[in-house]
């Protein structure tokens, strides 16, 4: 009997869990659909207006759970105030307020006040670093210092 009463209770615990998963399933499909037609009113070559949405290109193979892009390759003329996230601005201007030195992703952490004896947060700091470095946004020496690109 006790048995029987603790496995309904599991499948009750289970099917609610369930549910939730299928609502921000739900959610990430209406998201998708929502981004290829803002993609398709854009048209090819034409970004539209620079905004966070526009800022969104659905790139296949990305690691984005919804395909696309956050921080976008640096063009000139881009203003990274229109164009990256909060997070993002947040390292550029720890960098910038750096100087010519560069920064390593420790002092850049403890510059947006993230706790530096969590090392997974500096390796999250870090990973960002060179994601910015990768799409021009900042500059990584081989030493392992960062610096705004310039």
């Amino acid at each position: 009997m006790e048995e029987a009463e603790g496995l309904r209770r599991r499948i009750t615990e289970l099917a609610g869990q369930l549910q939730a998963c299928e609502q921000r399933l739900s959610r990430l499909v209406i998201t998708r659909e929502t981004l290829a037609e803002i993609d398709a009113e854009a048209g090819p070559g034409d970004p539209g207006p620079e905004s966070e949405v526009a800022a969104l290109h659905p790139v296949s193979g990305s690691a984005s759970p919804i395909g696309a892009v956050v921080v976008p390759q640096r063009e000139p003329g881009m203003d990274p105030a229109v164009v990256l996230p909060g997070d993002y601005l947040d390292i550029l201007e720890v960098l910038a307020d750096a100087g010519e030195g560069g920064l390593r992703a420790g002092k850049v952490a403890a510059g947006l006040g993230v706790p530096v004896e969590d090392r997974s947060k500096v390796e999250g700091v870090r990973a960002k670093l060179k994601r910015l470095a990768a799409r021009g946004w900042a500059d990584q020496q081989a030493t392992g210092l960062f610096t705004v690109a310039r």
